[in-house]
């Protein structure tokens, strides 16, 4: 206990600095956090489970924020096991020392804290946290981060009456230390026992309008394993958002998420006073799994209908022209004044192709999963720290190449990336399944997107003047996704499947994208706070 206390008044102390200083040296504004990740009963699908809860809360709390805001979340860990937080879709400029994977961050142990010093620099937009790591996702400790524009940045849509975060995804009855146990002996998971909005199985959760007015939607599937539909009985959905980039504003009936993706949507409240039905329902799978919430008028003269209306199932074709209808607002400011078109990505010559194949491999009687036959497996100790204490054979550099190869094998791969390259990324899908990848510390643009075998006649049908540019892209089965990538972030990054058992079981790789020039202007310095484990036990700052 009175460790603990000391704890928190050395925290205090350090608020009050950081407080004192951000007046003196007129900083970019902070926002402190104090939480506390303990396990916890909960009941989201009405049997009795394991949860991991931050303040008690499952999902955690709400992280609201402006553009270039420092947040300072202090976790204190009051688990029995290992745990850390990763910030999905958050940049973390110069500063992959806080992206809070085992690549770049020891665990927090039991009993312990950490403090991640984050800075939301030059983004907007929906994001959220999550647990990063022993499969502690499949039990809660995920949450909702907004970053509003500042106050003198025009947005391209009035202010909304409410604003309104939805977490959704697929969930399993069984605990995660049961879900981990069927990964560890080689065989893939069941199907899910149904959805969550908000933490909540069906018609558990309830969004309160006005009539006539309108109201943003953010939302994210924080699932394992499966891509999901939105939709909102009888009202349109007016996209306004794509993971920190304002989309031109199309209107869609439902929108298709997938794993690890985000999307805001404007709802007007116009119609007839009632309840209508939030539908979350998934896609591509038999079954098809459905869940719903409630859109309430505040003058409602009439409950829910007996049933929900139906969506989009297992149609590719229908999802494919929707993803291909995203467009970037080009007159639109980003969290700059200048305009979103004024980045002319189409007009960079790339430096280089990277070409990342998925394959589900069974190596030494177990099921793995691999991209470019490598399936990664997780080191003693976290890359960056290996990186930066130059302590040889914790990973290998260049071990996994540039385009597929043959073969199989178990490798701590890392990719080598120059500062301030532009690469072209295909992802390719020779399997009969949705893949959803995501990179960590950059955002890209997704050029295109076809079934099929990718080829270079396949860039004659890039849109090279207004798509989206986002953090985590989707690839249909036997298909192919490209994306035109800045590496304009030294570190450190995780690429990863968002497909949480494919990563789990090796389908990521770590980008390390190096300066030579070593300097602070390029990188931020190793945390005064770092945590040691593993080969860096030891080693000193310096």
């Amino acid at each position: 206990m009175g460790e603990q206390r000391l704890k928190a008044s050395s925290f205090l102390v350090s608020v009050l600095l950081l407080v004192l200083l951000q007046l003196v040296n007129g900083e970019d504004p902070y926002r402190f956090f104090t939480w506390n990740v303990s396990y916890g009963d909960i009941y989201p699908l009405g049997v009795k489970q394991q949860g991991i809860l931050i303040n008690g809360q499952f999902p955690g709390p709400l992280i609201e924020s402006v553009t270039n805001d420092n947040l300072v979340v202090n976790v204190f860990n009051s688990l029995d096991e290992p745990f850390l937080l990763s910030w999905n879709g958050i940049m973390q400029r110069r500063n992959s020392w806080q992206d809070g994977v085992f690549g770049t961050n020891c665990p927090i142990p039991p009993g312990r804290n950490f403090t991640y010093n984050l800075q939301v620099k030059d983004q907007i937009g929906s994001f959220f946290y999550f647990p990063s790591l022993a499969f502690h996702k499949a039990a809660g400790g995920y949450g909702g981060i907004k970053i509003a524009s500042r106050s003198v940045i025009p947005v391209p849509f009035p202010p909304p009456a409410g604003d309104y975060t939805v977490l959704a995804g697929d969930w399993f009855k069984q605990n995660h230390t049961d879900l981990k146990a069927i990964l560890d002996n080689g065989h893939d998971l069941p199907f899910p026992d149904g959805l969550l909005i908000n933490g909540r199985g069906s018609n558990a959760f309830t969004f309160n309008v006005e009539q006539g007015k309108t109201y943003r939607f953010r939302v994210s599937n924080v699932g394992l394993t499966t891509s999901i539909n939105f939709r909102i009985q009888g009202h349109k959905l007016v996209l306004v958002e794509v993971e920190g980039t304002h989309s031109l504003q199309n209107t869609y009936d439902s929108i298709d998420v997938h794993l690890g993706q985000s999307y805001s949507v404007l709802v007007t409240a116009d119609q007839p006073p009632k309840d209508y039905y939030i539908v979350v329902s998934t896609r591509f799978t038999s079954p098809v799994l459905t869940t719903t919430s409630a859109l309430h008028y505040s003058n409602s003269a009439g409950g829910l209908d007996a049933t929900p209306p139906g969506g989009p199932t297992t149609q590719i074709d229908w999802s494919i022209n929707q993803a291909r209808s995203l467009r970037r607002n080009l007159t639109a400011s980003g969290p700059r004044p200048n305009p979103q078109g004024s980045y002319h990505y189409g007009m960079i010559n790339t430096t280089r192709t990277i070409r990342l194949v998925n394959s589900a491999p069974v190596i030494d009687g177990k099921q793995r999963y691999a991209v470019n036959s490598v399936s990664f497996i997780t080191p003693d100790t976290p890359l960056k720290l290996a990186d930066y204490f130059k302590i040889s054979g914790v990973y290998s550099l260049g071990g996994i190449q540039d385009y597929p190869t043959g073969g199989a094998n178990l490798k701590t791969a890392v990719m080598p990336a120059d500062f301030r390259g532009f690469v072209e990324v295909v992802f390719e899908n020779p399997e009969d399944t949705v893949q959803s990848w995501h990179v960590d510390g950059h955002h890209f643009f997704v050029v295109g997107m076809d079934g099929g075998q990718w080829s270079a006649a396949s860039r004659i049908g890039y849109n090279l003047r207004d798509t989206i540019s986002r953090v985590t892209v989707q690839v249909y089965p036997k298909s192919w996704t490209a994306i035109y990538m800045p590496l304009d972030n030294v570190g450190m990054w995780n690429v990863r499947s968002e497909n949480w058992a494919l990563q789990y079981l090796g389908q990521q790789f770590y980008l390390r994208v190096y300066s030579p020039a070593n300097s602070w202007r390029d990188e931020a310095p190793i945390p005064n706070n770092v945590i040691l484990c593993g080969q860096a036990v030891g080693h000193h700052q310096p």
